[in-house]
């Protein structure tokens, strides 16, 4: 396979990138991502690519001025060289969470970087639960959008808890969708904490709808970033009675002492995937991260071969 495809990281998450690599039997392909004296970006692709399948792994996680403009920078030197396709692989999606106008004067991020990435040169994106799927649409190009669903059904399922004592929780109403998709999966209940968002970075939380009395609770999300919805959802459902509260969250963006507030909360184990390497400088005992890396790799592979990447979420 890697006589036909090339594998090329930036520095937002090159274990991610190798892992990927290594589940396909190749390795990433060599390439200088490094800085002018000024702080400009500077790329050199170490190798021939031309009329090759290029796959660009790279996270916008933090810090996202940066791996987004290095992700522009090496589509454009990888399409400069005549790759036959580039496909940006991005397991996060950086300025999704501006994804449309919800008040006067304010910008639509999601629009703008998909149009950066299209006019740097990709000719596709891969892209790993999406705060708005609506953001596909955003793309003129074909867009893979990919859930991390079954990754951590089967982590979940590996605990061994019946069905029945098993209830899926999503921590807001906007939730709903994916809570009902791990739901099914799990043939478990369903619950909805409504949540009531003070100001961005704030939440008050007050509602639960559901039974959850004496069950385990698996709450859902795309994002955790400062923890406080999270928290206080898992609050929220101790004080209804709940027994173990998890939380699986897709992309742990974990800022402002989240893991210190996981310590402290009800939450008995939260559970990201690696879409975002972990560079915390506390460790948390109630943390465990799964890898996405079997379920990009397999993505890869179906489009490098034309086939549908539908199977890898479908029940």
């Amino acid at each position: 396979m890697f006589d036909h495809i090339s594998i090329f990281t930036g520095n937002a998450h090159p274990t991610l990138a190798r892992d990927i690599a290594k589940y396909l039997g190749g390795s990433v392909a060599p390439a200088f991502v490094g800085r002018f004296s000024d702080g400009e970006i500077r790329v050199k692709i170490e190798g021939n690519v031309r009329g090759k399948d290029v796959f660009v792994i790279q996270p916008t996680c933090s810090p996202v001025n940066e791996n987004l403009m290095e992700l522009l920078v090496l589509i454009d030197a990888l399409n400069r060289a005549s790759s036959s396709r580039i496909t940006a692989v991005i397991p996060y999606f950086g300025y999704s969470r501006q994804d449309r106008k919800d008040q006067p004067r304010v910008p639509i991020t999601a629009k703008l970087v998909a149009n950066l990435l299209t006019s740097a040169g990709a000719d596709r994106v891969l892209m790993l639960d999406l705060h708005a799927p609506q953001i596909q649409g955003f793309f003129d190009i074909p867009a893979d959008h990919l859930y991390a669903v079954n990754t951590f059904v089967d982590y979940i399922l590996s605990k061994h808890i019946a069905s029945e004592d098993l209830v899926v929780v999503s921590p807001d109403v906007g939730g709903i969708k994916m809570a009902r998709s791990y739901a099914k999966r799990l043939r478990a209940g369903l619950a909805i904490v409504d949540k009531r968002r003070n100001t961005p970075e704030s939440v008050e939380s007050e509602h639960l709808l559901g039974d959850v009395k004496g069950k385990t609770c698996i709450m859902v999300d795309d994002i955790i970033a400062t923890g406080g919805s999270l928290m206080s959802a898992a609050a929220i459902l101790k004080k209804f009675g709940a027994g173990d509260v998890y939380a699986a969250i897709t992309h742990g963006v974990l800022t402002n002492d989240a893991v210190g507030k996981l310590e402290k909360s009800d939450i008995k184990e939260l559970i990201l995937t690696d879409s975002i390497p972990y560079r915390q400088e506390k460790q948390s005992s109630k943390l465990k991260i799964v890898s996405i890396a079997p379920l990009l790799a397999e993505a890869i592979k179906r489009i490098h071969e034309e086939k549908s990447i539908s199977i890898l979420f479908d029940v």
